[in-house]
């Protein structure tokens, strides 16, 4: 069985297919969550959410690039957010590469050196800080005044506001 099979056959025995409001695409507490698409953060547990109340948003790292702002600009301008949370962690991977590195890495293997950046980083402190002054200084994003970032430690579930 693959993994696809597996996740089919879990959601065909959900019991509680339609917990949480699905009437509207705004989300009801007004608020985008970006983190990082690691696996052992469990955005919906480690906020008590349900389903309809956020926006949330996943990628390496949960960098703030120029892709996550087209998203929380439509999420605000278009969606009714007006606060966004910003949520790194501890052990990750993207702290274990550098931008060069996997950069060269890709060009040996496929002759094409990608014009993204990478977005690693050593100190996860650093890499809250960085994204959420870019969400703050962005000029497509109108509500920039509750922009704060955290991060959350995979080992013990806290999570840290990042001054």
């Amino acid at each position: 069985m693959t993994a696809i099979d597996e996740l089919l056959s879990r959601n065909e025995q959900l019991e509680d297919r339609l917990r949480g409001d699905r009437s509207t695409p705004e989300p009801s507490l007004h608020i985008a969550i970006l983190t990082c698409m690691d696996a052992r953060i469990r955005v919906f547990e480690l906020f008590g959410l349900i389903q309809g109340e956020a926006h949330i948003l996943r990628n390496a790292g949960g960098v703030v690039t120029d892709d996550v702002i087209r998203s929380l600009a439509l999420s605000q301008r278009k969606l009714g957010t007006r606060e966004v949370i910003i949520v790194q962690h501890t052990s990750c991977g993207l702290s274990m590469v550098t931008d060069d590195e996997f950069k060269d890495e890709l060009e040996h293997d496929t002759g094409l050196r990608p014009t993204w950046a990478v977005e690693a980083f050593r100190e996860v402190k650093d890499s809250v800080r960085t994204s959420v002054q870019r969400a703050r200084r962005s000029d497509f994003l109108p509500y920039k005044d509750n922009v704060r970032g955290f991060v959350y430690d995979v080992h013990t579930g806290e999570l840290t506001e990042v001054q």
